[in-house]
């Protein structure tokens, strides 16, 4: 069940052209390539990458970075795992990797991004982008860049929505049951 609306389609469009200016003013003048986690994180990364480059007047190259067989509850998981593609069309080397993700919650997502990207290559330096960062970690990672910040419960749970997946967009808090 979806519970109270956090960001509207309108709002959250909003959040990532903001954070999108934020990127420009401090990695602007960087060879920058974005990565979305699979599989919310993808078409963040995609409409901040189309930000970006209108920004900055020249192309941003994103890519997909799948983490499937990174997580560390894999063996927890019920069922077969789906495994989806990476699809990184550039070169690692010599560039700021902007990871991009929907929700920062533990930092367990993170990690096992950080350690799927660097069995690609060796980037000259990684940063992190997410529309919401709930707070709650596990691990001592943080965003960068966060679009918005909530406070929520251990009973509550971020939802977020993207058109491309779900036909609409939107962030919502839901109780968990």
């Amino acid at each position: 069940m979806t519970g109270p609306c956090q960001l509207d389609p309108a709002q959250m469009e909003g959040a990532l052209h903001h954070m999108a200016g934020e990127v420009a003013a401090r990695l602007g003048s960087e060879n920058l390539a974005l990565l979305g986690i699979r599989s919310r994180g993808l078409p963040l990364a995609e409409r901040l990458g189309a930000a970006l480059s209108k920004a900055l007047g020249r192309e941003i190259p994103v890519g997909a970075l799948d983490i499937t067989l990174y997580r560390d509850d894999l063996t927890e998981l019920v069922g077969v795992p789906i495994v989806r593609p990476t699809e990184i069309p550039f070169t690692l080397k010599d560039r700021t990797i902007l990871l991009v993700d929907d929700v920062l919650f533990t930092g367990r997502t993170i990690r096992a991004a950080l350690d799927a990207l660097l069995d690609h290559g060796r980037p000259k330096t990684v940063r992190l982008a997410v529309l919401v960062d709930r707070g709650g970690r596990e691990l001592p990672i943080q965003a960068d860049y966060a679009a918005v910040t909530l406070t929520v419960t251990g009973s509550q749970r971020v939802s977020v929505k993207v058109k491309e997946l779900d036909g609409e967009d939107g962030v919502f808090l839901e109780t968990r049951g």
